[in-house]
């Protein structure tokens, strides 16, 4: 068949084409597939398939059999092949288009199931974070309130000491990530602070090995494990506690464990504010990046955290896979 007499076919079907074609796309699915009416949609399907049957018999026989032949002067014989394949190549551009509807519909779905996610992971976050707020203020300033009732002169130092963690958790602790020098500098005023009020019937010891500037980490997400370490561990202590925390940075990897005494009965897990908040931030936060372990020894407790602290998601993880390597 000349290109000339195929040009003019293919102008003469297209708009039959999308007639039959558009109110699939634009009518029966969004209105009824969409919508979960199933029943109706295939219903629907059903009849509209059959009269674009009847309709495209129509047109083969009385527009191509007849105008067509006789205007384009087209040799058909007994038989019309190209327009015998016509209905098939109606459903196959109406499942197409079809097709590439509902991938339309799938991908705006998925952006919005994202960024939905997105917000409430964000809120979920503001709220673990809201949460540590108090509970950690609310033992420091029973540490000062005991000092001031004795009248003592180290009330200043730790009012001091106070106002720093004051100002780290309402103003730095805004940013999603902090400088993890600030972040080591806070547990140890905490740990000052805890220290005063045992005086002599603690020991404390704090390891710090590789270069930890530079580095940023998510704000207050290892001081619930020294709060963890003198809430049920040294404060239930007859005899002498102590208490030691070795942090490390090395490939971009973060290593931080906090080991503390405390009497041989185990520890009763208790939901709410301290480990269950971590964990809960470090799953949104460091996701397939993190390694969290608690382990009760009877005498002593121990939290150990690897962090992957990689500035970008590649660097990440050939970091942590690294670092497993080494670690094995």
């Amino acid at each position: 068949m000349p290109l000339g007499d195929q040009l003019i076919i293919s102008a003469i079907w297209t708009p039959l084409h999308m007639a039959f074609a558009y109110p699939i796309m634009y009518i029966f699915i969004p209105r009824l597939l969409l919508k979960e009416r199933y029943l109706y949609f295939a219903i629907t399907i059903l009849l509209w398939c059959v009269a674009g049957w009847f309709w495209n018999y129509i047109c083969r026989t009385y527009i191509f059999f007849g105008w067509v032949e006789s205007s384009v002067k087209i040799s058909l014989g007994n038989k019309n092949p190209w327009a015998a394949n016509s209905y098939q190549s109606m459903m196959v551009i109406a499942g197409i288009g079809s097709a590439i509807v509902l991938f339309k519909y799938w991908m705006r779905k998925q952006k919005e199931y994202l960024n939905a996610q997105n917000e409430k992971i964000s809120a979920e976050l503001q709220l673990l974070k809201a949460q540590i707020h108090p509970h950690f203020l609310f033992n420091t300033l029973n540490n000062i309130y005991s000092f001031a009732l004795h009248k003592s002169e180290k009330t200043p130092a730790m009012i001091a000491k106070l106002s720093s963690l004051l100002s780290y958790v309402l103003y730095d602790c805004k940013s999603p990530e902090v400088s993890l020098e600030k972040e080591i500098e806070i547990m140890k005023n905490y740990i000052d602070l805890e220290k005063e009020r045992y005086g002599n019937s603690l020991d404390v010891s704090i390891n710090i090995e590789g270069d930890i500037g530079g580095n940023y980490i998510a704000p207050l997400l290892l001081l619930p494990f020294i709060e963890n370490a003198f809430k049920h561990g040294t404060s239930e202590q007859l005899e002498k506690a102590w208490l030691s925390m070795d942090i490390s940075v090395k490939q971009n990897i973060f290593r931080c464990k906090v080991v503390n005494s405390k009497n041989d009965l185990p520890v009763v897990s208790h939901k709410g504010i301290g480990i269950e908040n971590v964990k809960k931030r470090l799953s949104y936060l460091y996701p397939g990046r993190h390694e969290l372990r608690l382990d009760d020894e009877g005498h002593f407790f121990a939290v150990s955290l690897m962090l992957d602290i990689a500035p970008d998601v590649k660097s990440r993880k050939e970091s942590f896979q690294n670092t497993e390597k080494i670690t094995a």
